[in-house]
């Protein structure tokens, strides 16, 4: 076989990023290429050396004056041409009757002109045609043609298969036999799925003359088509062997290094001769831009040092992209290059409650850093971790940051994240490594001090390949960051002037080495007057904008919003509200664009109709007419929540049942606070072997959500202590807390998310453990309307605040 199958790797250098050529056909790319219609008047272009078969790109340089107008018209318009063979090479002016009635459809992929200033273009075959006449000749060929479609075997055909594997098995022979055939031929070779591509591709590229070429085109029968291909490739493997056998007879053995001395030398001229950068022209210009970068001496010498390296390799070699690749990335980083912060903290605080409602604490702590910045000049940037529910802002808040301090804006999602070097980098000797995240992250921001959002920090897992929080630790500590090494790299990166945002639904999952290198700071959940707001001047508006509607298409009435909030999502953040919304601005879109007029105002009774019957029953306080049914309040990743504590007697023998999917700390805590009852059963005026003639059930709705905690402990107790003496509990009253077997009541916490869910619920009064009492004195004011807080630090305190003297409706008789 001849030079062409060079062609895959010498002309595929000329072709840019976009080129629209598929240069290894799969079987769904020749069904689609074939369904292409052809036109019936196409511009004809003759070709003097070769043939192109369907689907296969080829190189062609043009001389001749009507081929250079017909390529130049065609390239400017509708990039198709027809291409013939001449039947005799020799001619220099071919006329009509000296080419071929065959031909190929063929898609002008790329134009270029060459140095010597000859025109070259590079060309793909669509489908085959036939000529049904030459209609023009001036100024270049024109004619009429039919397509000419291909006839092939039944499928499954194995004579079929036998033959296409015959052919590629012979052609990759021949490959590995031809010393002037790249290995990157094979590759090729062996990725063609299409046998009807694979027979053309060895067409084109295999030793044959272009009359012979030309009969393997002209043949309908696919297989027919690859029987002539095989019959030829065998006698050129048999040719190939036989000139081997011979050259290695009189094969003289040439110096390694002087061969490589000699082969890089034509490289040189070759390049020079191609106008195309020497290697030692790219080692300058690396040396210039090197010059340039504000890294330290110790960097610059371990850089100087890997570039001659660079010019010591054989650029052929394996370990030479590698290394190149390495030293473009150390140029690439921003080493010592930092935007200018802008500390007008007035703007920063416009910036900051123009993009986010609420979050006060977040943006205090922001203008802080900013000050201080402002006063000194130079300060390690904290790291910030944002602690809530989903859908509150967190992510979206450390861009606001990045504009308000006119920073760059970088931000990785680690959700999922598993392996060490996703955070440190493969070291560059593995096939395919690359720096870590937060090195490339860096590169594209091209500053060494952006906002660098770490989002989900939770979530990070970790397995056999490392642990990657354990990874970040050196990343996110102020005093160790400053040297942060990337395996790739070999070499320390400063990250200290990098604002670090985390953020995070909860705390538990985080290490704890690395909690204590963050700055906790929580984002609580939005109260509905909260979110009312945001509505108003963050989500609607958005939408709007979204759908292409104008501000007075789309009205929503303080009283729609406040039904959409509370009967149709149920969240902490604003995320299922923001899709709620947009659900209503598309049905007034859609009426918008039938033309048919609608109310901008959309109203109470719309809501239901476009959002159908409420969705979210909210958290309902039960009454108390009920004897051992208490009011809790829980945490849960979304928001605060309400739950009931349900107990029941029926006559037995003291046995304990535990339903409703509880944790172990939860059933825990229902058998401390039956045992504390027992050892103080005295107190409530209660006998002890009540507690062996009486079954006792504890059930916590809803029983597929699995529950889990200490915090019902008080909750349970006061159910039992209810139950046992059947007095009714305080009307509207919720409670939260741990309890131990002497009485005491411990903290807990969530307080916030809880007492935002026991407002929805409508209770007015909340038992909480006295050392709770600093978590409710950092609420603001405006989550506490409406609320009284009771303050206990013993079991006893909880009754006489909890339990009223008067009995239920029809007690039950417990003796």
């Amino acid at each position: 076989m001849n030079d062409p199958f060079e062609d895959i790797v010498s002309f595929s250098n000329l072709l840019e990023e976009d080129s629209e050529f598929i240069p290894l056909l799969s079987p769904e790319d020749e069904e689609s290429m074939n369904a292409e219609d052809i036109p019936e008047l196409v511009g004809i272009l003759p070709l003097r050396n070769t043939v192109l078969f369907p689907g296969v790109v080829i190189p062609i340089t043009i001389g001749r004056d009507k081929s250079i107008k017909l390529v130049k018209e065609a390239y400017n318009s509708t990039r198709v041409m027809g291409v013939l063979a001449q039947k005799d090479v020799a001619v220099e002016d071919p006329q009509p009757k000296d080419m071929n009635r065959i031909g190929t459809v063929a898609r002008i992929i790329k134009m270029l002109q060459m140095p010597d200033g000859s025109t070259t273009v590079i060309i793909q075959g669509k489908r085959r045609f036939e000529v049904q006449e030459i209609v023009e000749v001036d100024p270049y060929f024109k004619a009429t043609i039919k397509a000419f479609d291909e006839i092939k075997p039944i499928r499954k055909s194995k004579e079929f298969n036998a033959l296409v594997d015959s052919l590629k098995d012979i052609a990759l022979k021949i490959i590995k036999q031809s010393p002037n055939i790249p290995s990157e031929s094979e590759f090729a070779l062996r990725n063609i799925e299409s046998p009807s591509f694979l027979i053309n591709f060895i067409s084109s590229n295999m030793d044959a003359s272009v009359a012979e070429k030309q009969k393997m085109l002209e043949v309908a029968d696919l297989r027919q088509r690859a029987v002539m291909v095989l019959e030829q490739l065998t006698r050129n493997l048999q040719m190939l062997e036989l000139k081997n056998d011979i050259q290695s007879k009189v094969k003289v053995d040439i110096d390694k290094q002087q061969r490589e001395y000699f082969l890089n030398q034509q490289m040189k001229q070759i390049q020079e001769e191609l106008g195309v950068n020497s290697l030692d022209q790219e080692v300058d210009e690396m040396r210039k831009k090197a010059a340039n970068k504000k890294w330290s001496a110790k960097i610059s010498e371990h850089f100087q040092k890997e570039l001659d390296k660079l010019g010591r390799m054989n650029p052929s070699a394996g370990e030479y992209s590698v290394q190149m690749n390495y030293l473009d990335t150390l140029l690439e980083l921003p080493w010592g290059d930092f935007t200018k912060d802008n500390f007008d903290i007035k703007h920063a605080q416009k910036v900051l409650d123009r993009d986010h409602f609420g979050l006060k604490k977040v943006k205090e702590r922001i203008l802080e850093h900013l000050a201080v910045l402002k006063l000194k000049g130079d300060m390690k940037a904290p790291i910030l971790c944002l602690v809530g529910p989903p859908g509150v802002g967190k992510t979206s808040l450390g861009k606001s940051i990045a504009e308000a301090v006119g920073r760059q804006y970088i931000r990785v999602s680690l959700g999922g994240l598993k392996d060490e070097s996703e955070v440190r980098g493969h070291r560059k000797t593995y096939i395919g490594a690359m720096p870590g995240r937060i090195i490339q992250n860096i590169k594209k921001a091209k500053s060494s001090n952006p906002v660098f959002v770490l989002d989900e920090l939770d979530k990070v897992g970790n397995d056999f390949h490392g642990d990657p929080s354990s990874a970040l630790l050196e990343v996110l500590d102020p005093e160790q960051n400053e040297t942060f090494y990337d395996n790739y790299l070999e070499v320390e990166y400063d990250l200290s002037k990098v604002m670090f945002i985390a953020t995070a639904n909860s705390l538990s999952t985080i290490q704890p080495a690395l909690r204590d290198r963050l700055e906790i700071i929580e984002v609580s959940g939005y109260t509905v007057e909260e979110k009312l707001e945001i509505a108003k001047r963050h989500l609607l508006p958005k939408q709007i904008e979204e759908h292409g509607l104008k501000k007075a298409d789309v009205k929503l009435s303080k009283q729609a919003l406040e039904k959409v909030i509370e009967e149709y999502t149920r969240e902490s953040g604003v995320r299922g509200l923001e899709k709620t919304i947009a659900k209503l601005v598309r049905n007034r879109a859609k009426f918008i664009a039938l033309e048919e007029p609608k109310p901008a105002v959309i109203s109470l009774e719309e809501v239901e109709e476009i959002l159908g019957p409420p969705k979210v029953q909210r958290d309902r306080y039960s009454d108390n007419s009920f004897a051992g049914v208490v009011t809790g309040l829980a945490w849960t990743a979304v928001g605060g929540d309400i739950l009931f504590i349900e107990s029941s007697l029926s006559r037995g023998k003291g046995k304990l049942t535990l339903t409703g999917n509880l944790g172990e700390v939860m059933k825990e805590s229902a058998v401390i606070a039956l045992e504390y009852l027992k050892s103080h059963a005295d107190k409530l005026g209660l006998k002890p072997e009540v507690f062996d003639n009486w079954n006792l059930h504890i059930h916590v709705p809803e029983g597929a959500t699995p529950k889990d905690g200490p915090s019902a402990g008080i909750t349970i107790f006061t159910a039992l202590a209810s139950l046992y003496t059947q007095r009714k509990v305080r009307d509207k009253l919720a409670m939260t807390g741990e309890i131990t077997l002497r009485g005491k009541v411990l903290p807990v916490g969530g307080i916030k998310e809880k007492i935002l869910a026991a407002k929805r619920a409508k209770i007015k009064e909340i038992i909480l453990c006295d050392e709770n009492r600093k978590d409710v004195e950092e609420i603001e004011e405006d989550y506490l309307k409406g609320l009284t807080f009771h303050y206990v630090s013993n079991m006893d305190e909880v009754i006489a605040r909890a339990l009223l003297k008067q009995k239920i409706d029809n007690p039950l008789t417990i003796d």
